[in-house]
């Protein structure tokens, strides 16, 4: 039997990517798409688009944060536009918004037998949030053998130290359809061209073409 596991798809290009990486390794894959109230609900379709297009059954786990706290949860904050990607936490960054999504998808794991669950953190491109450096996902390895029946319940970044670029190189590689991918945090019709994620999705399109 098909090893199982939870990919956490979100409908950008890393998750997407990561989907089709745990494809390629022959696991039986289960997508895990959140709606938490993003402002940027134009994702959660892409994720579906690309559940579909993979062929790999799908749940849309809706979960409130009232609290809120971070510009994609609050529309009264504005979203940083031309800062220095990387040189502090931007307003996008949503508390905890990880380990909500983990704590979801061990949960998932542990009821179907699935033996690891994959997220497409990035360490490198990334708008500097805590919850995407490999420190954070080491913790969270000890914390699933402490704290879970299963205990041996893998956590599986795969890109967690590339750079946009060869992220894209390898997601056409894996023939993923980054084409259905969305990006842009402000969630207009759209892409905005300015927010954090636009400007990485630009810079790792155009150092592909170099």
């Amino acid at each position: 039997m098909a090893r199982k596991c939870i990919v956490l798809l979100s409908g950008g290009i890393d998750s997407t990517t990561t989907l089709y990486y745990a494809k390629s390794k022959g696991y039986k894959c289960q997508a895990l798409i959140f709606d938490y109230g993003q402002r940027h609900k134009r994702e959660i379709r892409s994720a579906v688009a690309v559940a579909k297009r993979a062929k790999v059954p799908y749940q849309i786990i809706k979960i409130k944060l009232p609290w809120k706290g971070s510009s994609l949860l609050d529309r009264r904050i504005g979203i940083s536009g031309h800062r220095e990607i990387g040189k502090s936490i931007p307003s996008t960054y949503v508390p905890g918004r990880n380990t909500v999504f983990l704590s979801f998808a061990i949960s998932y794991a542990e009821s179907i037998g699935a033996d690891a669950i994959f997220i497409g953190a990035n360490a490198v491109d990334f708008s500097g949030y805590p919850d995407c450096r490999p420190e954070y996902y080491k913790a969270f390895r000890k914390l699933i053998q402490k704290g879970t029946k299963a205990k041996k319940i893998k956590i599986m970044t795969p890109l967690i130290n590339m750079a946009k670029s060869q992220i894209i190189r390898f997601g056409l590689k894996l023939g993923a359809p980054l084409n259905l991918t969305w990006s842009c945090y402000k969630g207009g019709k759209r892409p905005c061209g300015v927010c954090d994620s636009c400007r990485l999705r630009e810079k790792g399109f155009r150092e592909l073409l170099r």
